[in-house]
């Protein structure tokens, strides 16, 4: 299996995460996929990954979302006049349905929907969210955005309303799709370090991340879009399908890199620093708060003894 490498920041936490959900959709896509970190040279920390095929697995998760669309996922038991056309529906759900009632304004709160990227003949269902579990559903986002119009906008962009003429409005924001057709090349080489003015996310690149007092005035107010990655955004949710950092009461949220290749499997398990026997570098960061937002803050590595 051909070996490839994108840079990374370990003290950004998403960057993490989505190296965790490259390694997670290549082992979907491609299957036998491994991956890990390498810290050798402190100047240029790199993700490696490789697949069972000797096709370049960065290009080929990519190329995949850059075609994809996605989907709100409604539970079946759904009362019939709150169904999307654009919906799916499904029997079994990762949170009661109780959950997405809304008691304050006593309607039914599409916001806490999971998705489905579909992409031909591939379904695969972003979730962690609206866990029902009791993990920590490290969900950041809140208000009237919803799961399923932060990732369209990750993979397809934004769009204003058509004028006058028009069949689709002008593009406001680029994702995946666009970048896929005008950066390919700088893309697949460095995935994580494509920024672009966004308008909405996930909240999980803490270099699109502000408060109004940091900033000195509110971005949203002011119409201001920051620029971050899709990719991270995106490939983050996907990483953590299956995994979650460890938070605290106090809002201080742990993660580890891994210092060898290691299937999606047990990369879960090392995310959160359980496997003793691995070489790892340990991070922490604070979570912290915009409006009613959680946006994830940069990271500072932790001594170990």
């Amino acid at each position: 299996m051909a070996e490839h490498a994108i840079p990374v920041d370990l003290t950004n936490p998403g960057q993490v995460f989505a190296c965790l959900g490259f390694l997670e959709a290549a082992d979907m896509l491609i299957g036998g996929a491994e991956g890990g970190f390498d810290w050798s040279d402190d100047a240029n920390v790199r993700f490696a990954l490789r697949a069972g095929q000797d096709t370049n697995p960065f290009e080929a998760v990519l190329q995949f979302l850059a075609r994809s669309q996605v989907i709100d996922v409604e539970p079946a038991t759904w009362p019939a006049e709150e169904r999307s056309a654009q919906s799916f529906t499904r029997d079994e759900f990762p949170a009661p349905l109780k959950d997405y009632w809304n008691r304050q304004d006593k309607k039914w709160a599409r916001t806490a929907l999971p998705v489905e990227l579909v992409n031909d003949t591939i379904r695969v269902s972003l979730t962690h969210w609206a866990d029902g579990s009791s993990r920590n559903p490290f969900k950041l986002y809140s208000g009237n955005r919803s799961a399923c119009s932060i990732a369209t906008a990750m993979i397809s962009g934004t769009r204003a309303k058509p004028k006058k003429g028009q069949n689709i409005g002008d593009l406001e924001t680029k994702g995946i799709a666009q970048l896929w057709e005008e950066e390919r090349v700088h893309l697949i080489e460095t995935p994580l370090d494509v920024l672009t003015p966004m308008g909405g996310s996930f909240n999980f690149d803490p270099r699109g991340a502000w408060t109004a007092l940091d900033a000195g005035y509110s971005p949203n107010d002011q119409g201001h879009q920051v620029a971050a990655s899709p990719v991270v955004e995106f490939l983050a949710a996907w990483g953590l399908e299956h995994a979650r950092p460890v938070v605290s009461d106090d809002r201080q949220v742990r993660y580890a890199a891994w210092g060898v290749p290691l299937p999606s499997c047990l990369a879960r398990v090392a995310l959160i620093g359980a496997i003793p026997a691995l070489p790892t570098q340990r991070f922490r960061f604070l979570l912290d708060s915009s409006g009613k937002n959680k946006i994830v803050t940069f990271a500072e590595r932790e001594i170990q003894s």
